[in-house]
């Protein structure tokens, strides 16, 4: 999905950004910081599409506070915001979501089951005249926000919580004498 974004919205690169917690989610569960980030890593070619883990750095929380976090560090960058169709949805839930998407333009890529609800939802409906039209998304990048479009595409069904999962699965299989001692 970055290399998808990258090429649709001609950025120069696409940050990984790997958080220390979702103030939304859990902590239970949740695989540690060091081991989320190299698996984005893995992902990552370091060059184009860069994992990186500057929000523990940053020692932010919250979106918004990241943003403007990283907007002092990096002044001369044109952030552009991605985030999937799920976190379209539940956005009004987000600390200060309004002042957020004044700050920063945004795509949203596609996940399944949450595409029609997202764009039917509070957030697209509040953010409707500020949406630009697929065929434009090319000129998301330096334009003043509020201002967003849904990039529709092949979508990835994987998650977290579905990775998590399986390699929960594969672990508890692990033959005895693998393990680690405690």
């Amino acid at each position: 999905m970055a290399d998808i974004a990258r090429a649709r919205l001609g950025l120069d690169q696409v940050w990984l950004m790997v958080s220390p917690g979702n103030p939304l989610k859990p902590a239970r569960g949740m695989a540690p910081l060091a081991a989320r980030l190299a698996s984005a890593r893995r992902i990552a070619d370091g060059r184009r599409v860069v994992a990186t883990g500057i929000e523990a750095g940053l020692g932010t929380r919250y979106t918004v506070d990241t943003l403007r976090a990283l907007r002092r560090r990096f002044p001369r960058v044109d952030f552009v915001w991605l985030m999937g169709a799920d976190n379209l949805s539940q956005l009004p839930r987000w600390r200060r979501w309004r002042d957020l998407v004044t700050q920063v333009v945004f795509a949203v890529l596609p996940r399944p089951t949450y595409n029609h609800r997202a764009l039917a939802g509070r957030a697209a409906r509040a953010l409707r005249p500020a949406r630009l039209p697929v065929y434009a998304a090319h000129a998301l990048a330096g334009s003043a926000p509020p201002r967003w479009v849904f990039l529709p595409s092949a979508e990835n069904p994987a998650s977290a919580t579905a990775i998590r999962a399986a390699q929960a699965g594969v672990q508890d299989h692990r033959p005895q004498a693998a393990c680690p001692a405690r």
